[in-house]
């Protein structure tokens, strides 16, 4: 119901805000812009989600390759410890449990396109052992959380752009990778407090050692990264991470091919049926994706966003306290709405005050430290016709909330 209201919202209070604005203010203009950007937004939901179809099939048939041979099983028993304290309402044998891995695990490597696929298979799994299907499950709930919240390892994008910038801006010697282990901390900080809220909401108690140990052996490889890629050259570091997130993901699909062929199983069809829910999946997340999308057009459009971010910008300036991270709240405002909404903001930010600037540092650290929060929701509860997502939204945002936090403060730290 939370969704319910919070879209409303965004449309009602939208569209008041620019109707003043013409009456009052004479920009007549500005209902023109939203008009469009509702169609604009409309074609935008269709068209990623008939993208998402090509992808969806590779994946889900090469998971069905997967399932048939044994090795998502075999994920699952390996997550088992960890995901018994996590999803104590799945059986531990269960094949959401290695989707769920799988997953996340391209979350981590800043895989989106092969990360999407496999949640929106955990999630149909998931749906499976829910009681009342059109109401969020705890385990749908505590698994959407993880995917708001979730830790990029590996935030490739994000180098890339700011070393096309800096060379845009005769940068010399810039290394486009110092915000590497900033952007680590931040949103492994984010990913732990989803884990720690939802664990409040469902009363599960994380104080055990399968999660203890994910903690320990987390941080240990976060130090191991560091350690190996921070002295790189931005453009080697680029590559070698490139690398291991294109490798980890072909290692897989090999995997599952010769554990299939080992078993002189028909991989091919399994492909095929597996590709077959593909195209179902894309098409049934359309009408989710178009109302978040138009919703956040009109909000953005009628200039409410930039109203929020002055606030904050006045009432830290009030209290006497440095405001040099205001700059960077549109992106942190955006980026639960709309990636590639936040993704324009970043680089906006970057070429007005500079790639190398405490400002466009910041930037790329907050904007690896959290999720696209409303998007995730509409399309991953949209795939199995989730209505009722009880309290995913507000978990979801108050990890992004904490990681925004945390992604300041550890900028404050890193680049002072």
């Amino acid at each position: 119901m939370a969704l319910n209201y919070i879209w409303a919202a965004f449309l009602i209070i939208g569209f008041i805000v620019a109707v003043c604005k013409a009456i009052f203010l004479g920009e007549t203009g500005l209902l023109s812009d939203m008009m469009n950007g509702l169609f604009d937004s409309a074609k935008t939901g269709f068209e990623i989600s008939i993208g998402l179809t090509g992808v969806m099939s590779l994946w889900l048939g090469v998971m069905k390759i997967g399932e048939k041979a044994g090795v998502i099983k075999a994920f699952s028993k390996a997550v088992a410890p960890l995901f018994r304290v996590l999803f104590p309402g799945i059986p531990k044998e269960h094949p959401a449990n290695g989707s769920m891995v799988m997953n996340l695990s391209a979350t981590m490597l800043g895989l989106d396109n092969a990360a999407t696929p496999l949640g929106l298979k955990a999630m149909s799994e998931l749906q499976e052992l829910n009681t009342e299907k059109d109401t969020a499950s705890n385990a749908q709930i505590m698994f959407l959380v993880l995917n708001t919240a979730g830790i990029m390892l590996i935030p490739t994008t994000i180098i890339a752009l700011r070393q096309t910038i800096a060379v845009q801006q005769h940068l010399v010697g810039f290394n486009a990778a110092d915000i590497f282990l900033p952007t680590l901390i931040a949103t492994f900080i984010a990913f732990i407090s989803g884990i720690i809220i939802v664990s409040i909401f469902q009363r599960i108690n994380i104080f055990k050692l399968p999660v203890l140990i994910f903690i320990a052996g987390f941080c240990g490889l976060i130090a191991l990264l560091h350690y190996n890629l921070s002295g790189m050259p931005a453009d080697e570091m680029n590559k070698a991470m490139g690398a291991i997130g294109s490798g980890v993901i072909l290692t897989i699909i090999i995997l599952f091919l010769c554990a299939g062929l080992i078993k002189k199983q028909n991989v091919y069809n399994h492909f095929i049926e597996g590709a077959k829910e593909g195209f179902t999946v894309a098409i049934r997340i359309i009408p989710f994706l178009v109302a978040m999308l138009v919703a956040i057009s009109v909000f953005r459009t009628s200039g409410c966003m930039d109203y929020i971010v002055n606030g904050i910008g006045h009432i830290t300036a009030f209290f006497g306290l440095d405001t040099r991270f205001v700059p960077d709240l549109p992106i942190a405002l955006m980026k639960p709405l709309s990636g590639s909404g936040s993704r324009g903001l970043m680089v906006d930010v970057m070429k007005n005050y500079g790639v190398a600037s405490f400002q466009g540092k910041l930037a790329a650290v907050i904007q690896g430290s959290t999720e696209t929060t409303f998007y995730v929701l509409a399309v991953y509860f949209g795939s199995v016709q989730i209505k009722n997502t009880r309290y995913a939204l507000a978990a979801g945002l108050a990890a992004d909330i904490i990681g925004l936090i945390a992604a300041i403060v550890v900028g404050y730290m890193f680049f002072g």
